[in-house]
């Protein structure tokens, strides 16, 4: 998915549903993971992060060896991400690639 030598088979997925500043790097991203989401950074789940606009989107990942983001920008249209009241909403890894794709992704389950 991300890397294609590297395994993410059941790797969960969260999607915060409230943009991020896209200036946030590792340390930055990981403290609004750990602050903001409840969750650990290094639990070797992804994060999925998007900024105020929805043209771009981040994700977070400790792939068992270190923190890694991927990095996205749209040049046409907006990524459609999963609506709720939830601060962050799990998906799965085929709704992601949708996501990555600029479909739309209907949340399967909350924190």
């Amino acid at each position: 998915m991300i890397a294609s030598n590297l395994s993410t088979e059941g790797v969960r997925v969260w999607v915060a549903t409230q943009p991020v500043d896209m200036r946030k790097g590792f340390d930055g991203l990981a403290e609004v993971v750990r602050s903001f989401l409840g969750h650990d950074p290094l639990s070797g789940s992804m994060f999925v992060f998007r900024n105020r606009s929805a043209q771009r989107v981040k994700v977070l990942w400790w792939d068992r060896d270190g923190l890694a983001i991927y990095y996205k920008r749209l040049e046409r249209g907006t990524f459609r991400f999963p609506g709720g009241d939830d601060k962050v909403m799990a998906i799965d890894s085929g709704q992601l690639l949708r996501l990555l794709s600029g479909m739309t992704v209907v949340a399967t389950r909350t924190a």
